[in-house]
C-alpha cells in the first residue's frame, strides 16, 4: 500500500525557521533508514504558505488567492510517499521520526492512503488505465 506522510504546517514552519544542522542531520539519517528499507519513494519539505497560492474552483468561476494562508493548523509544511505493507507499518515508522525530540515544538503528522488502480472499480476502464500507464511511463522518462 501506498501512503502519503503529511507534515503539519506549525508557526516556526510558516515564519520560514529553517532546522538546525542537529536536525537536519537526524532528519537525513531517519530518511537514509527508511530507503535501506524499501519504504520511502519521495519526501520534500515546503517553503511557508506566503510562497504559495491556492485556486478555488466554483462552477466555471476561478478564485486565484495568494499566500500567506491563516489557518495554520491546515496547511503542510512537508510530506513523504512511502510504501508499506499496512497502516500499522506506517504508523510503527512514523514514531520514529525525529520530531520535537525535545518535547520544545509539537509537530502533528497525518499518514494517509493513496488511491490504487483497482480502487476505482469498473470506472476505471481499460482504457483510462491504459491512459494513466501511459503519463506515469513519460513521467519515468521525464525523471
Amino acid at each position: 500500500m501506498k501512503v502519503m506522510v503529511i507534515v503539519k504546517a506549525t508557526v516556526d514552519t510558516e515564519a520560514g525557521v529553517m532546522p538546525t544542522e542537529a536536525e537536519l542531520a537526524a532528519m537525513g539519517a531517519y530518511n537514509e533508514r527508511l530507503v535501506e528499507a524499501g519504504i520511502m519513494l519521495a519526501g520534500e519539505g515546503l517553503h511557508p504558505s506566503r510562497r504559495g497560492a491556492r485556486v478555488r474552483f466554483d462552477g466555471a468561476r476561478r478564485q486565484f488567492i495568494d499566500g500567506p494562508f491563516a489557518e495554520t493548523r491546515e496547511l503542510i509544511a512537508g510530506f513523504w510517499m512511502w510504501q508499506v505493507r499496512s497502516m500499522d507499518e506506517a504508523v510503527e515508522w512514523l514514531a520514529r521520526a525525529p520530531f520535537d525530540a525535545d518535547g520544545t515544538a509539537p509537530v502533528e503528522v497525518e499518514i494517509r492512503q493513496v488511491f490504487e488502480a483497482e480502487d476505482f472499480g469498473e470506472a476505471f476502464t481499460p482504457e483510462l488505465r491504459a491512459q494513466e500507464q501511459r503519463l506515469r511511463d513519460r513521467i519515468e522518462r521525464n525523471d
